[in-house]
């Protein structure tokens, strides 16, 4: 007779209380991932931060097998080079303290790397890991195929033509209802696959509780268990974790991450039911979850730790040494055009072109978003997205408008563009219904030819922006964010005078830009122009939310011009002279183009400076595209200006841009301190003067926010190099989106998360190096140490080696926090120079 779920096996101590609460610790453990339509860069460890990055390192490897370092031949190979030091795997050595007992000096570990093999850590076992072994069968492989066609169906948005689920019911009880009936496990061999689901409890919180003590999984072993369920099917746990996470964010909660915890967990209470011949191995499984990591293991993965380590400290030295140095002299006089551009790595290089070509233009670099955390809707259309950083939710609606619009003008265009949209979405149904669309390739394919076949030679022009699509150019040049307050759609847009005020005193302290303004002060947002391209949205500005940041910069500016809001901004010490006009630009990272928004409403005694500018923007554009050109095609002679163009319009093109890959260090501190120093697009910039910051207020905003978006795109990045195949996506040629809120590899499996190996490595070598992110901050010690106290996610970065963080003082020397300890360490040129 086969067991029940009513037949238990030992358990120690199991209650429904911890059984939620181990429920819940696991699902904090998977990182979020966002829907292709706002696809921005996720710590893949943002629930492990708290853990510190080697404990870290063994919790992934026993949840999924995931590596958190490089193939040690990769250091190895560093150190033949001479691009890793012993100096450097000293230094490692000393701030690992688990390795202190285990290694009595570099030498000694270097010796250890290059003669013992890697250890790999064993994975903990699901039971359906249990049922391959002992039946040579790939269960694993069928239960994830099984649930990720349901979650699919569950989490579509749009995308599937037919939908089989109910969202009357949750997660777990939909998918049982439809398990109930389908035969495909018993095709495969699960026989009495129905008859167990039948046999389920009904909610997931019973499910748990009651396929837990079946299982005789033990107490204390509950949370690493749940952890390796989730892993199995990390890419649909990541998008159930990200739908949680947006309703945390106002203050609501969603359970689909649990309830999919408690479908996994079904499917392997179902296989130690219907397959009776594991009965005789789960003692054995059981001892497996609580096993402790072996010597050998923990010794190899202290050995890899501390080479990442060492090989983070060649990176941090090389670094010092270009940074520390004298500050410049602060400038006397205002120069004729300020740009403020997003701290985005990519506008450091096209930054540095522009003060290149000209000496009347200055930069500083500031969070994309531009202070401004709005939801923007766009003409047409009811609803908008998120216009700000991940962590925030925005503050109000803005509802884009026609300037110098007559009184029906604004709401005639509304009404046309709903209507396309209605027809667009008619005729989409029409492509892909079971019957019409055989109809219509045969009836109208071939109209579609010289499209198809002006994308393949690249001939085809680049198309708007969708919420551009059946507007007029007219149109389209008059288009403007409403910032007065007012009613649409139903909803409260706009802003009051005070908040506009507040909103206005918080991007001009945040940027230290409450003197010396120029004549042009330009907010430069930034988008990607790429086609066929499901990541199109990750190479938008993170800190939109993964849109372009045009809204952004066009909203700050409104309210930076408004006379009401300057003469307010007086009260507060904030005199913006009365020849200070703001514009708004967006930066296209894709080609290294710049567009200017309403240049028309500058004035003529301005046209000189505006005049100016724009052609230092084309030739900074020339110098920044010849640049970036060598990373596509260093030996190639090529019209280096059509290649770029070509590239973004080209959609069999898989490296459009290399996006934000190479990013190694943050630096928050006054322009002076860069400026003039080729720092190869590789370093978020944010201006800051700490003379400027009264109590602070900016450094907490700033290590709070942008430093800790930068370090998630950082360890996104890190994470997709060392393990692509549990961090990443894989192959992108490979990439077939499902329900729009990811890609598969392929035509199945789980989503893939994470970045694609073509956004890392150029088919020979790698483009990004695996770092974890230096953060330098000109500021003092006491100030930064005050925000660690202060703030429990910053301090876990810092302490746990997710971040390295270093001060410069007012003489331009360095000093560096141990991860471990709230003493800060001289990094003087000579320790350097000795390191080195």
């Amino acid at each position: 007779m086969k067991p029940s779920l009513c037949s238990t096996a030992p358990s120690s101590v199991i209650n429904g209380e911890g059984v939620m609460r181990a429920a819940q610790s696991a699902a904090s453990r998977i990182a979020p991932i966002w829907p292709l339509k706002t696809f921005v860069a996720v710590n893949p460890f943002v629930g492990l931060t708290k853990h510190g990055f080697f404990e870290s390192a063994e919790l992934m490897a026993r949840a999924a097998g995931a590596r958190m370092t490089m193939p040690r031949s990769f250091y190895l190979d560093a150190l033949a080079k001479g691009e890793l030091r012993l100096s450097d795997v000293a230094e490692a050595l000393a701030a690992t303290p688990q390795a202190r007992g285990n290694f009595v000096d570099p030498q000694q570990l270097l010796r250890a790397a290059q003669q013992e093999q890697q250890q790999p850590i064993a994975v903990t076992p699901t039971i359906a890991d249990l049922a391959a072994q002992h039946s040579g069968v790939d269960w694993p492989a069928l239960v994830t195929e099984r649930i990720a066609l349901f979650a699919a169906d569950y989490f579509d948005q749009g995308q599937a033509t037919w939908n089989m689920v109910s969202y009357q019911i949750g997660l777990y009880a939909q998918w049982r209802e439809i398990a109930l009936i389908d035969r495909a496990p018993e095709v495969a061999g699960l026989r009495g696959f129905r008859s167990a689901v039948a046999a389920l409890p009904e909610t997931a919180e019973l499910l748990l509780l009651s396929a837990s003590k079946q299982l005789g999984v033990p107490a204390a072993a509950l949370d690493g268990y749940y952890h390796r369920l989730l892993m199995s099917i990390g890419g649909f746990a990541g998008h159930a974790r990200y739908r949680q996470w947006q309703q945390q964010l106002y203050g609501r909660n969603d359970t689909a991450l649990v309830e999919l915890l408690a479908l996994r967990l079904a499917w392997d209470a179902v296989l130690a039911q219907v397959l009776p011949q594991l009965a005789d191995q789960l003692p054995s499984w059981r001892e497996a979850l609580t096993a402790p990591l072996g010597e050998a293991q923990r010794r190899s993965l202290l050995i890899d730790v501390v080479l990442q380590t060492a090989f983070d400290a060649a990176w941090q030295r090389q670094l010092a040494t270009q940074i520390q140095r004298p500050a410049p002299p602060p400038r006397l006089r205002a120069p004729k055009v300020l740009a403020a551009f997003c701290i985005d790595v990519r506008s450091e290089r096209f930054r540095r072109a522009l003060e290149s070509v000209t000496p009347q233009v200055e930069t500083i670099g500031f969070g994309g978003f531009f202070g401004v955390p709005i939801e923007y809707v766009p003409i047409g259309h009811r609803h908008g997205g998120a216009q700000c950083p991940v962590l925030l939710k925005p503050s109000h609606v803005v509802h884009e408008t026609v300037r110098d619009a007559a009184p029906l003008e604004p709401a005639r265009i509304a009404a046309r563009r709903l209507v396309r949209r209605w027809a667009a979405k008619a005729w989409h149904s029409f492509r892909l219904a079971a019957v019409s669309s055989f109809a219509y390739v045969e009836t109208l394919g071939l109209m579609y030819a010289a499209k198809l076949l002006g994308n393949s030679f690249g001939l085809s022009r680049a198309a708007p922006q969708p919420a551009l699509v059946g507007l007029s150019r007219s149109v389209r040049r008059r288009l403007k964010p409403g910032i007065d307050p007012s009613q649409a759609n139903g909803r409260h847009s706009g802003f009051a005078l005070g908040d506009r005020v507040a909103m206005a005193e918080t991007i001009l302290r945040g940027m230290s830009l409450t003197t010396s303004f120029a004549r042009l002060v330009v907010l430069v947002g930034h988008g990607a122009t790429t086609v066929n391209n499901p990541h199109a949205s990750g190479l938008d500005c993170g800190a939109c939310g993964g849109h372009s940041g045009e809204a952004n910069a066009r909203v700050a500016v409104e309210i930076l011009a408004d006379p009401q809001v300057r003469a307010q901004l007086r009260t507060r010490g904030i005199v913006i002279p009365e020849d200070t006009v703001f514009l708004a630009a967006l930066h296209d990272t894709t080609t290294d183009e710049v567009h200017v928004f309403e240049t028309d409403l500058v004035p003529d005694n301005h046209s000189a400076e505006l005049a100016a500018f724009q052609h230092a923007l084309a030739l900074a554009g020339r110098v920044a595209r010849a640049e970036r050109m060598l990373q596509f095609e260093p030996c190639a002679r090529v019209r280096v200006d059509a290649k770029i163009v070509e590239r973004s319009r080209d959609w069999s093109q898989v490296r459009p841009e290399w996006g934000l890959a190479g990013c190694a260090a943050f630096i928050a501190a006054p322009r002076e301190r860069t400026a003039g120093l080729d720092l190869a697009g590789k370093s978020f910039l944010h201006s800051y003067d700490w003379r400027q910051d009264q109590d602070f207020a900016t450094l907490h905003t700033i290590m709070t926010a942008p430093m800790i978006v930068a370090s998630w795109i950082s360890l996104q990045y890190y994470g997709s190099t060392v393990d692509n195949a549990v961090f990443g996506s894989g192959n992108k040629v490979l990439h077939n989106v499902v329900g729009t809120i990811g890609v598969l590899e392929g035509n199945g499996g789980d989503l893939r998360p994470g970045l694609p190996w073509q956004s890392l490595h150029d088919g020979e070598r790698l483009v990004h190096q695996p770092l974890r992110l230096p953060v330098v901050i000109e500021a003092p010690t006491a100030a930064i140490e005050g925000v660690i106290a202060a703030h429990a996610g910053v301090r876990e970065l810092v302490e746990g080696g997710w971040i390295a963080l270093f001060a410069i003082d007012d003489h331009g020397a360095l000093t560096r926090r141990p991860a471990r300890s709230a003493t800060w360490v001289s990094m003087s040129p000579a320790l350097i120079d000795q390191a080195a």
